[in-house]
């Protein structure tokens, strides 16, 4: 587990910018900069999607490391976590709201209530380390399908995990997600080059058409896949 109290995003651009979050010295998961936010968040940076003007929400969001930097790239971001993060992800946003070139909000969404303020369907959805209990993953799904219309992408990065539960919990979130969704992991060559690590993974996903087929997802250890 990685507790960050402060980083720094060195740009791919000729300039520096500099996003700053503040951690909690107590608290759960959602007061952690996770390894997975920070490779995601640079991902983001490498410009492999548009996000200028995009709309754009951060489930999970902790901190708010990722949907910030979405900001930051020009979208109009809501990073969303329970209602204890908001003081943290308020913290956060305003921190570092000389970057934002878009908008940023935070809201509360609590996975499998009701998401009609969250409509309509946002151009991209971010989630980063978001599978780890599994008590959670009915709700998480819900809301994704609640969430998603046909042309939201959901950008999902996660580490992978051996001990205990996490490999079983990651193989039912996956199978469950397919019956839904079409999933396609975005190769390690892609994301950015010093934030990337062989056990971590970005995925993109976006709902199924009625015209395409079902290709069996296998979480890890396959070769050549996305």
């Amino acid at each position: 587990v990685s507790l960050v109290t402060s980083f720094s995003f060195g740009s791919l651009r000729p300039f520096v910018r500099s996003l700053r979050a503040f951690c909690r010295a107590a608290g759960g998961v959602g007061c952690v900069v996770w390894d997975a936010a920070l490779v995601l968040a640079k991902f983001l940076e490498t410009g492999a999607f548009p996000f200028a003007r995009r709309r754009v929400l951060e489930l999970g969001a902790g901190t708010g490391a990722v949907g910030i930097m979405a900001a930051t790239l020009g979208a109009n971001v809501t990073v969303t976590d329970l209602e204890e993060l908001q003081e943290l992800l308020l913290i956060n946003i305003e921190n570092n709201k000389h970057l934002v070139t878009g908008s940023v909000r935070a809201k509360v969404l609590k996975w499998g209530e009701d998401v009609t303020e969250f409509q309509p369907p946002p151009d991209y959805i971010l989630m980063a380390d978001c599978i780890y209990y599994e008590e959670s993953l009915e709700p998480l799904l819900k809301t994704l399908k609640d969430l998603t219309g046909p042309d939201t992408r959901v950008l999902c990065c996660y580490e992978q995990r051996t001990m205990g539960k996490n490999p079983e919990i990651e193989r039912k979130y996956f199978e469950l997600l397919q019956k839904d969704f079409e999933l396609e992991r975005i190769p390690l060559d892609r994301h950015d080059e010093e934030y990337r690590s062989a056990d971590i993974h970005i995925v993109s996903i976006h709902r199924k058409s009625l015209s395409t087929g079902s290709v069996p997802w296998q979480s890890s250890g396959e070769e050549g896949m996305g």
